[in-house]
């Protein structure tokens, strides 16, 4: 990226030179580490994250730093030092929704390629929606975005059976609060401890992680009295709502099935990208029905009469095109996932600390905030 474009200071609506954070967005987003010299090495390191070439790993982060220890300093500040990260995670999603106005809260699952068995959480990962397994890291990542952006604001690193046992486990430095846990209870930490835990007003929450029981999931965001709208596999079972439809059967069905039977109820839809064809078809989840409430279920298709993308949200729905574009909100995150979070280290730790992982990817999201704000103050 050219050094001349000038970094968009979001908190004051001025412009910086700068590559890494200002010293207002500092204060902002490190204000939780109390000690000074924990503050300067965090700032270094996102410095490092967003300046260097190549990986970003500990070793080359450290070479911003000065003296003969810097890599066992970095290696100690990143892996072994007890600052938390989650204070900075709940002040970066405060600052993104703050000065650069979400649309929604993004939810999915990256798969994080690794050679070795080696870094943290790496295991055969089976992925039903490609149907391959793959060697790697599993992490949800929260995420705020607009069609404009998107920034990651929290990660759950999901660890398999061989990591939660010692002696892998007390190496790995992993809490005895970390449990393998479900994806739905993995989505629910999420919601429960960044989504709702700040003051600002709730946004609707876009869920897309391959894997998860939707209806379960469903389930759990109305409880909680939140705007969802949840990627839905086409085998999940599900029945009309006959109280909305009552000239049609019952019976359980999938939601593919239902998606492409219903053909009436389809509608020409535009939601700001074009036109394409969509429909919103009332249904319950089995064995409960509607004593658990009504969902409805959104199907959309783009590239012909078949292979509906599915997905499930509440029974009182906004307009077909407002919920379309929500669903647009997830290849923003991958968009910028690939031009902006892995050329700021996202993917690149390769310790086998927890600890560590979870404090690189908090600096590597703080990175991604300046480095986005930059692009967007550049297209302005």
């Amino acid at each position: 990226m050219n050094r001349n474009v000038r970094e968009f200071d979001a908190a004051r609506g001025g412009v910086l030179p700068s590559p890494g954070l200002s010293a207002v967005l500092g204060n902002r987003l490190l204000g939780s580490l109390q000690r000074a010299g924990q503050r300067a090495k965090a700032e270094r390191y996102v410095s490092g994250l967003l300046a260097l070439p190549g990986r970003k790993t500990l070793r080359n982060i450290a070479t911003q730093f000065d003296g003969a220890a810097a890599q066992q300093s970095v290696h100690h500040f990143i892996s072994t030092s007890p600052w938390q990260w989650m204070p900075i995670r709940h002040a970066l999603a405060r600052h993104v929704q703050q000065a650069l106005a979400p649309q929604a809260w993004v939810i999915v699952s990256t798969v994080i390629p690794k050679a070795g068995p080696h870094s943290i959480g790496v295991d055969q990962l089976y992925l039903p929606r490609r149907e391959q397994s793959v060697n790697g890291q599993h992490a949800v990542g929260t995420w705020l975005a607009s069609s404009r952006f998107a920034v990651p604001v929290d990660w759950r690193l999901r660890l398999t059976g061989r990591w939660l046992e010692d002696p892998l486990r007390r190496r790995a430095g992993v809490p005895h609060s970390v449990t393998g846990g479900t994806l739905e209870q993995c989505v629910r930490d999420a919601v429960t401890h960044v989504v709702i835990a700040g003051d600002a007003p709730v946004a609707p929450v876009v869920v897309d992680v391959d894997g998860i029981d939707a209806v379960m999931l469903a389930r759990s965001l109305s409880a909680m009295k939140l705007a969802y709208l949840i990627r839905v596999g086409a085998e999940a079972q599900l029945r009309l709502h006959r109280a909305h439809l009552p000239k049609y059967g019952d019976r359980e069905r999938t939601a593919g099935e239902l998606a492409a039977s219903l053909t009436r109820l389809r509608q020409r839809v535009n939601p700001g990208d074009g036109p394409t064809t969509a429909a919103a078809i009332p249904v319950v989840a089995p064995p409960s029905g509607t004593r658990a409430g009504g969902l409805t279920l959104v199907a959309e298709w783009s590239d012909g009469p078949v292979g509906a993308r599915l997905w499930l949200t509440a029974a009182e729905v906004p307009p077909l095109a407002t919920l379309l574009r929500l669903t647009r909100l997830t290849s923003v995150v991958d968009r910028d996932f690939t031009d902006i979070s892995e050329g700021v280290g996202m993917t690149d730790f390769a310790g086998r600390s927890f600890p560590g992982w979870h404090r690189h990817i908090t600096l590597s999201s703080v990175a991604h905030l300046v480095a986005a704000t930059r692009r967007l103050g550049a297209a302005a």
